[in-house]
């Protein structure tokens, strides 16, 4: 479907001198020719595309035909839907926590995974 393709905006209010910040957020599915598919999670703003892939594989879930599209998940963590603002929002935080968002780059989403899934057990 074409409308899952779209940029859809998300205004992060910044403290002090950093002001507001706009992220354009978009999900992919993509399929290899060796190995598994993998869902991608692209935040774009500032002249910069970061891109946080989701492989499936051993104790790693990612969209596969029994999985909706958006849904990844890590084993004994439960699982995120990527379509939902409130998961990338605490996608883009905590990957600002590290510096990963000041420039373009592939990061590995698993790795913010537990951090982002707890924080949104709390909230939830």
């Amino acid at each position: 479907m074409r409308g899952e393709r779209r940029l859809r905006g998300l205004v992060v209010d910044g403290s002090g001198a950093s002001g507001t910040t706009v992220h354009l957020w978009s999900v992919r599915h993509r399929h290899r020719t060796e190995g598994p598919a993998r869902e991608a999670l692209a935040l774009h703003g500032d002249g910069r595309t970061a891109r946080l892939g989701f492989r499936g594989g051993e104790g790693r879930l990612a969209p596969d035909g029994f999985l909706h599209s958006g849904c990844v998940a890590v084993r004994g963590l439960g699982t995120l839907n990527l379509h939902e603002p409130g998961v990338v929002r605490a996608f883009v935080d905590e990957a600002a926590r590290h510096g990963l968002l000041t420039g373009s780059a592939d990061l590995d989403g698993p790795e913010l995974f537990p951090a982002v899934a707890a924080g949104r057990a709390v909230d939830g």
